[in-house]
């Protein structure tokens, strides 16, 4: 795997562009949106995004360029429920036109080394490291799930080695972090805060252009960056990459000396022999974050004074010390709604209905199926991140049934249950996989769910865009029919797997 810091400025651009990159949640395979990036980026090659912005006549008679910042609704966005009650995460597609030129303008050749080289400033300390940078993986495995390998090999097992150093360490992470980013930290990661401020006027330079996009994408604000890409991912980096910078002045100005920390994202590991170190590291690292807009999560930050318990998560430890053979298959699934009960949205419970449906995916009868169809169903309920393999599992239970009608009742059934949550776009989105082969047409009121069968409808506002422009963005196919027509009834293992080896045995071993 390779560190997006160690491309050339070429490779970063194609490593940007590709879809994976330009959104890493998860959605069914008929959606595409290759072909509109490569059709963006060929428009805007030699040109500034400016170049194609729209015109309007003001109340004076007057004819306008039209900003994307004047207008709402630029990127599509949809809310996932995060924990089955009233939480949410806001996922975004941002609009295909300031993606690609946002990507152009950062590698660059001039930029991409600027960013480079402050990324070598905010590493220079060994005793702050950071493991979230985004990675390109160099084998079958995607991306995303080598950065989830890379979180097990970086984060628990270097914090279990930790344990031989240190006898404390403090667990905190931000609250709602992408929301509360300031975009104009980002120009005082890139340049400073002194430069930046002196330099606020001058739109060429690179902070200010990455700010401006960002501003653009949301309707001017400067509060919050867009979740959802790998992107936004690193330019989230360049704000918390600029507060490790921060955090080692101001411990070099204390006599701490017996500390690490290890960041992956917004959450940090703080270690130390010394808890009154801790504590005096905690509070740098709270009013560094205010300074850029941020803050931690009380709730979420917690002392401990064993390294080793507190390396692995307790989901993990709690799974592997009560999993045990169910031959029953009832049984099996009770077992694991247990564990959603106890851990919910938990990496294990994942985990656990992946070898769930390893083991079921091939039985052709499958006793009690409706009572284990409601005990699944209260599962996804509750724990919106495994919407996709659980709308997997339940997509093999539907084939156990005889009679079609049955079929649709369970389904309609189970859409009745998600409209008790608010905020079920993502899963509309993938029980619309689990009906199509049976019904193209079903309605689900989502505008990337209609987007399936009725291509006019718009996923982003391009009113701002000139006439070629808006059109090549409306016009160019988000779906790719071929794949609709080859796929099964039954959703496939390599539909909603993330990892192409034996990934849960590795960490289990």
């Amino acid at each position: 795997m390779k560190k997006i810091t160690e491309f050339t400025h070429e490779d970063a651009m194609r490593f940007f562009l590709k879809e994976e990159s330009y959104f890493n949640f998860d959605l069914p395979a008929y959606f595409n949106f290759k072909d509109i990036i490569i059709e963006t980026n060929e428009k805007l090659k030699g040109h500034n995004l400016s170049d194609f912005f729209g015109n309007r006549v003001n109340d004076q008679g007057e004819e306008k360029a039209t900003y994307p910042c004047d207008f709402e609704n630029i990127n599509y966005k949809f809310l996932s429920n995060k924990d089955g009650k009233y939480a949410w995460r806001p996922f975004q597609l941002i609009h295909p036109a300031l993606y690609v030129s946002l990507v152009q303008k950062m590698t660059e050749k001039k930029n991409w080394e600027l960013i480079q080289n402050r990324f070598r400033e905010f590493e220079s300390n060994p005793k702050i490291r950071c493991y979230s940078l985004p990675l390109e993986s160099e084998t079958e495995q995607s991306d995303k799930a080598t950065s989830i390998t890379n979180w097990w090999i970086k984060i628990e097992q270097q914090s279990l080695e930790l344990g031989l150093k240190y006898a404390y360490v403090l667990h905190t992470d931000i609250t709602d972090c992408y929301g509360s980013i300031y975009t104009h930290s980002i120009p005082w990661a890139l340049h400073s805060k002194q430069i930046a401020k002196e330099q606020r006027r001058k739109k060429n330079i690179l902070g200010n252009i990455i700010d401006k996009h960002l501003q653009d994408m949301s309707f001017g604000q400067t509060n919050g960056i867009p979740q959802g890409s790998v992107l936004m991912d690193f330019c989230s980096e360049m704000v918390l990459g600029y507060a490790d910078l921060l955090i080692t002045n101001k411990i070099k100005e204390t006599e701490i000396v017996d500390y690490e920390i290890l960041r992956y994202r917004d959450d940090y590991r703080i270690f130390s022999n010394n808890p009154q170190d801790i504590e005096v590291i905690t509070k740098m690292l709270s009013d560094t974050l205010v300074e850029l807009g941020m803050k931690l999560n009380s709730q979420k930050t917690k002392h401990f004074d064993s390294v080793i318990s507190s390396s692995i998560k307790t989901d993990k430890i709690y799974w592997n010390s009560t999993k045990q053979g169910a031959k029953d298959i009832q049984k099996h699934l009770l077992l694991i709604y247990s564990l959603s009960v106890k851990f919910p949205n938990s990496g294990s419970l994942s985990t656990a209905l992946n070898k769930f449906f390893n083991r079921i995916k091939k039985q052709k009868k499958i006793n009690n199926t409706l009572s284990i169809i409601s005990i699944l169903v209260e599962i996804m309920v509750k724990n919106p991140r495994i919407y996709p393999i659980g709308t997997a599992i339940l997509s093999k239970l539907l084939t156990t049934l005889d009679e079609p009608s049955k079929r649709e009742e369970i389904i309609d059934l189970t859409l009745s249950n998600f409209e008790k949550i608010p905020n079920t776009s993502h899963i509309k989105i993938w029980l619309q996989r689990l009906t199509i082969k049976a019904d193209r047409n079903k309605k689900y009121d989502d505008n990337l769910c209609e987007k399936v069968n009725d291509a006019s409808v718009e996923i982003w506002n391009s009113d701002w865009l000139c006439d070629s422009f808006k059109s090549l963005i409306n016009n160019t196919s988000l779906i790719n029919e071929n794949v609709i027509t080859d796929m099964e009834p039954i959703i496939t293992k390599e539909e909603v797997e993330l990892f192409k080896t034996d990934y849960d045995k590795q960490t289990e071993d």
